[in-house]
């Protein structure tokens, strides 16, 4: 249970990341913004470790026994912070967590079945489900907006 509080608090976390990160880039600047996030986060990772029971002395030899691509997660992180930021400006924080949650659908999906071999069918009907949830969100949220506008054409009070 606690795995699952914490997966859901990690949730909230990035949604909320995803607005402070917004909110900084309209001030600063996407790149800049992603810049600030990485540096105070390498800041609290440090007193993290610091804070932790993990040793804070690296040994070498680890390091050269992790495989290169093990190290791109920080680039990919750049890379998914400055397109949040980029995608938080043009579109609602609700649909970018959307389409953000499908990738994540998407290629977990995948990743559990190359590395894994697992494939469940009921992961992939719940991310149908999801996606048909979208389409009709869109939809309904399509026609207020056409809706709005006619209101508006036909003369009463445009917002």
């Amino acid at each position: 249970m606690i795995n699952i509080i914490l997966a859901v608090l990690a949730g909230i976390c990035v949604v909320l990341s995803r607005v402070v990160n917004f909110k900084l880039s309209s001030e600063i600047g996407i790149f800049q913004s992603t810049l600030f996030n990485y540096v105070v986060g390498l800041f609290v990772s440090v007193v993290f470790l610091m804070l932790s029971k993990e040793n804070v002395v690296v040994d070498m030899a680890v390091f050269e026994r992790i495989p290169w691509w093990a190290y791109l997660g920080g680039v990919v992180g750049v890379v998914v912070v400055a397109m949040q930021i980029f995608l938080t400006s043009r579109i609602s924080v609700f649909y970018v967590t959307i389409f953000i949650f499908l990738g994540q659908l998407l290629v977990g999906t995948l990743v559990d079945y190359v590395l894994l071999n697992e494939f469940s069918i009921g992961k992939l009907v719940g991310g149908l489900f999801v996606i048909l949830g979208l389409v009709v969100n869109l939809k309904i949220d399509r026609q207020d907006n056409l809706s709005e506008v006619k209101d508006c054409i036909e003369g009463d009070i445009c917002s």
